[in-house]
């Protein structure tokens, strides 16, 4: 049973109040928790379904790469490390190795650097995910394939912590103080090994309007409640596709290539060997707006992004593979403006 919490009626120039309930019953039947829609700052439906409520944590799982690629974008504002710098003049170890050298910081936030996926990376057994990441082979060239997996964010971490270690900083310390700090945002689950390295490929736990909160600051570029967090023009680069993957920029997908792009299930091409996946003309929907950003979770997991209607939708649920993004957002933007998909 659905109870809904708040919901206000959207203006005809966006969306209907019709369109936003249909998307939330379409959730809440494909076990959807949480539906919550923002726009202008403003709550303007919220629902809850399956004895859920809004103070209820859920595990976004890839969601949490969001955070620290923005946090990646601070560090560079900082003077910390710069997106183009070489891998290697930080992690020294692969200087000697003729396949690493060339890979670039940028490299391993696009999941571009050719390492290896490591999907063992997210259970409890490896006791040093660092050592562990930075010891893995390159299957392929910097920049020639797109693997998406936890290896090249725990490979960023080690480098993040040895760029920290002068101001006795941890990777923990530095997302805290720079980015969570500022979006009001305590007590997550960094998911941390034996050797007190988090995960950056997973690990958050946020009820709806937490996470919300970062849609604030993207939608704000960079600014959260007056105040400039991140610079504007280092956090759109965690927004730009490549030529591997044009639909995935730093930790966000991407829905650039709307309309006239093949639509995918992101999870589900994720269930493919990165050998055969096909990212090249694609999209998440092709009737929602071309500049919308998506944080994306397992179980489908959801945080839309769009700048040009200032909106942010969260969804949230278990895991249950009738749920479709297509649909789901067809179901939103369908009696909306459709200039906006195809600017």
């Amino acid at each position: 049973m659905v109870t809904p919490c708040v919901f206000c009626h959207a203006t005809s120039d966006d969306f209907s109040l019709a369109s936003l309930k249909a998307a939330s019953r379409y959730s809440a039947a494909r076990s959807g928790y949480s539906f919550l829609v923002i726009q202008d700052g403003r709550v303007i439906y919220e629902d809850y379904a399956h004895g859920d409520a809004a103070d209820r944590t859920v595990s976004i799982f890839s969601g949490t790469k969001g955070f620290w690629c923005v946090s990646a974008a601070a560090a560079v504002q900082d003077g910390i490390l710069d997106f183009d710098e070489p891998v290697s003049d930080t992690i020294t170890e692969w200087r000697s190795d003729p396949d690493k050298p060339d890979i670039r910081v940028r490299d391993l936030l696009n999941f571009t650097a050719g390492i290896a996926p490591a999907f063992s990376l997210h259970g409890r057994t490896i006791n040093d995910r660092n050592r562990y990441s930075i010891t893995l082979p390159a299957a392929r060239a910097p920049g020639a394939s797109f693997i998406y997996g936890p290896s090249q964010l725990q490979i960023f971490c080690e480098l993040l912590r040895r760029k920290l270690e002068p101001r006795h900083l941890t990777p923990e310390e530095y997302l805290e103080r720079r980015i969570l700090r500022a979006l009001e945002i305590g007590n997550v689950d960094f998911r941390e090994d034996g050797k007190g390295n988090p995960l950056l490929a997973s690990g958050f736990r946020l009820t709806a309007r937490q996470w919300a909160e970062l849609g604030e600051l993207i939608l704000g570029n960079g600014k959260y409640r007056g105040r400039q967090v991140v610079r504007s023009d280092l956090l759109a680069v965690c927004f730009r596709g490549t030529h591997v993957n044009p639909m995935f920029g730093m930790g966000f997908w991407l829905n650039h290539s709307a309309p006239d792009a093949r639509e995918v299930d992101v999870e589900r091409m994720l269930e493919v060997p990165w050998e055969r996946q096909n990212w090249r003309e694609t999209c998440l929907c092709r009737e929602a707006p071309r500049d919308m950003i998506a944080a994306i979770g397992s179980g489908y997991q959801r945080m839309f992004i769009v700048p040009s209607m200032k909106m942010i939708i969260v969804r949230q649920g278990r895991n249950d593979d009738r749920f479709s993004d297509a649909h789901f957002l067809r179901l939103i933007f369908r009696e909306g403006d459709q200039r906006l998909a195809k600017k």
